[in-house]
């Protein structure tokens, strides 16, 4: 008989996304935090817990112009 082995399963996918709004003065810019997370209430536990890290980050990126179609794209800290 052969043996056989279990091993866990990887997870292929990319993760879930949290989207945000960026008051900078009277405009407003959308962010999109792209994580790890497997469910979409533990990315924003994340995006809460590490929100002020991430708006900062973002407004340098905003004043650098680095927008991609629209918004400011943000991974994991």
């Amino acid at each position: 008989m052969k043996s056989i082995r279990i091993v866990p399963r990887s997870e292929t996918g990319r993760g879930q996304s949290v989207t945000f709004v960026l008051a900078v003065g009277s405009t407003r810019q959308v962010c999109v935090l792209n994580t790890t997370f497997k469910t979409q209430s533990q990315a924003f536990s994340y995006l809460q817990k590490n929100r002020t890290a991430f708006e900062v980050v973002a407004r340098a990126r905003f004043e650098r112009g680095e927008i991609e179609d629209g918004m400011i794209r943000l991974k994991m800290l």
